[in-house]
């Protein structure tokens, strides 16, 4: 088995000292594998990421509880900055660029950990991932269409030389197609790179197609997890976030949400 690279021991987040939002998760990734998180709006999913990279206390909130191992070593309410410069990278929700900046400069923020290295290689390696950038390497970032924006600023997350490469929604507003070939390059990072992975991610379907293994989450919890293989073939994941029957029939949105609209595990 591979050696655990991050663990998360029952942790509590609460923000502005009141409000509650994680209640005792606890999970474990793998190194080299593509961990899923899935759960509704609301769920726990991002402050989860953002546990594990530091970034609660910019928005006045912290690790109350429990521990977060990375590499056997605690992490939990470090700054930013620290567990960045640990390997650590997290691609946040929204792919919001410098937009004033050209596409290769947005690129080289990436190194800010690295200064004074060699980057040359590195934008190469990019650019091999995502050619489109390539094409509009001297372009105005502002200028970018949405699926552009989320290889750039999954661009630039690889410049940094992530080894846990954490991943918010990264299908989110893109259409069919580009979701596609971002998950497809995700794959390949992955294997390529092995690069460890935690995916937060709406699209159920896409994200068990390229997981190793998955966690469900509500209302703070962690409530199921398993290997993609199992989860996929799951009633209730099938019910809940696949939108498919028992008999294996594509259910529509409605139904899901008014039969049995109390999950079993809750």
């Amino acid at each position: 088995m591979d050696a655990i690279l991050l663990q998360l021991n029952n942790i509590s987040v609460v923000y502005s000292d009141v409000i509650q939002v994680l209640k005792g998760v606890s999970l474990a990734v793998e190194k080299n594998h593509i961990v899923s998180l899935l759960g509704s709006n609301g769920a726990g999913k991002t402050t989860t990421l953002k546990a594990i990279s530091g970034l609660l206390k910019p928005e006045n909130g912290r690790v109350t509880d429990g521990t977060i191992l990375y590499q056997n070593s605690e992490i939990q309410n470090r700054t930013p900055e620290t567990i960045t410069r640990h390997g650590i990278i997290q691609v946040l929700e929204g792919r919001q660029p410098f937009k004033y900046l050209t596409i290769e400069e947005n690129l080289r923020v990436g190194t800010a950990t690295r200064w004074g290295k060699p980057y040359r290689e590195d934008l190469e390696k990019v650019y091999h991932y995502f050619p489109a950038l390539e094409k509009r390497r001297g372009g105005l970032a502002g200028y970018c269409s949405g699926g552009e924006l989320q290889m750039l600023v999954m661009g630039r997350a690889l410049m940094a030389h992530p080894e846990l490469l954490l991943l918010d929604e990264p299908s989110l507003g893109l259409a069919p197609l580009v979701v596609r070939e971002i998950f497809r390059i995700i794959r390949r990072i992955n294997q390529e790179e092995g690069t460890t992975i935690i995916l937060v991610e709406q699209n159920a379907r896409m994200a068990l197609q390229i997981a190793h293994y998955g966690y469900v989450m509500e209302n703070g919890k962690i409530v199921m997890d398993g290997t993609a293989d199992v989860l996929r073939e799951n009633p209730d994941i099938r019910e809940f976030y696949l939108g498919m029957s028992a008999a294996g029939t594509v259910k529509s949105y409605t139904d899901v949400k008014s039969y049995r609209r109390r999950k079993r595990w809750l």
